[in-house]
Order: C-alpha cells, then sequence, then structure tokens
C-alpha cells in the first residue's frame, strides 16, 4: 500500500472575504472573519487567467521562441446580499457616512467625482470548503474596474456582480495565489515485481 495524493472534482461556490491590502497578505484567521465576508454569494465566483504571448520564428519556421509578454487576472461574483460598506469596497469615489434618525440607524454612500478616488487596493480571498477532497483558497488584490449595476425587480433578488481586475501582490509580480489542501489517500499499487 502507498499513499498517494487524491485528485480533486470541486463542486459548489463558497465564500469572498474582502479586506483592504496594505502590502502584506495576512495569516487565514485574520482574512477568514466574518467582519471580511464581502456578502453571501449567489452564481458563483469565476477566476479568469488570460496570457498574452510573443513569438518570433526563423524563416524556415524549425526555430521558434515565445514569451509571455502581459497578464490579466479578473474574478468575478455575484453578491445577493449587499449594504453600503460592500459597495464602498466595490468602488474607488465612495464615501459612507452613518447617523441615528429617529430610533433607527441610517447609512449612505455617495459615490462618484475623480477627485474622490481612494487608491485603495482590496485583498479578495475566496474559500471553497471540502471536508471530503480538502478546502481550496484563491487569494487576489486589486479593485472592481466593471463598475456594477442594482437592478430592482419584482420576480428576481438584487445581485451586485463586480469584476475584480488583479494587479501584483508581491515584489515579484504574483497576480494569483492558490492554495489547496491535499488530502491523501491509501491506494493499492502493483509494482513491477508482482
Amino acid at each position: 500500500m502507498e499513499t498517494t495524493e487524491k485528485e480533486k472534482i470541486v463542486l459548489g461556490s463558497g465564500i469572498d472575504y474582502c479586506m483592504e491590502f496594505t502590502g502584506e497578505i495576512p495569516a487565514d484567521d485574520v482574512i477568514e472573519t466574518e467582519e471580511n465576508r464581502l456578502g453571501a454569494i449567489k452564481g458563483g465566483a469565476t477566476l479568469n487567467y488570460k496570457p498574452s504571448t510573443y513569438t518570433e520564428k526563423d524563416d524556415t519556421g524549425k526555430i521558434s521562441k515565445t514569451v509571455t509578454t502581459e497578464e490579466e487576472v479578473t474574478y468575478k461574483l455575484g453578491l445577493i446580499t449587499f449594504n453600503a460598506n460592500v459597495l464602498d469596497k466595490l468602488t474607488a469615489t465612495g464615501t459612507v457616512t452613518e447617523e441615528t434618525v429617529g430610533n433607527k440607524k441610517r447609512r449612505t454612500i455617495k459615490i462618484g467625482g475623480v477627485e474622490n478616488d481612494n487608491g485603495k487596493k482590496w485583498l479578495h480571498r475566496f474559500v471553497h470548503k471540502d471536508d471530503v477532497d480538502g478546502d481550496i483558497r484563491v487569494t487576489i488584490v486589486g479593485t472592481n474596474k466593471s463598475g456594477f449595476s442594482l437592478a430592482f425587480a419584482k420576480d428576481k433578488g438584487t445581485t451586485v456582480e463586480p469584476e475584480i481586475t488583479a494587479e501584483p501582490l508581491d515584489e515579484k509580480g504574483h497576480l494569483i495565489i492558490y492554495t489547496e489542501d491535499v488530502i491523501a489517500s491509501t491506494e493499492a499499487v502493483k509494482t513491477s515485481e508482482e
């Protein structure tokens, strides 16, 4: 018997945690708190990695070299729960205020005015929980560059669907950190001597 790593079939959605990026990736237990949960996800989340390459060939086509010239990473998700504080994390020009009006608290976000750009970058950590095959964590740093829309319909919940464009998260220019729990399985492995 030999222990081998299991290949995974990934099913289901997960949780997005979001916090301001200050230059370092904090520990999991600092990121993955209820306070940092961005909102409940509807429709899942999608991470897209798209490299651009350039290839140079000799005249015979027998010698060539390809290099990566650019990379683009986007992270899309649908949020079925949100509030003004969530919207503030999805725009660079938001300002949130709170006041008490009668017996309730009122929260207001004002959005717009390019002179109000706060320059903040946000760390997003998507966690896909899987007790059988192990958890997956995807971490990026970036901003929502696609804006958002709010559609209020009588027969459908309102979702906010940001698209986060990744920016380098360390001095080496990495754009994605993908971490998976590796759960070993015990399988019988035949050797050539058997």
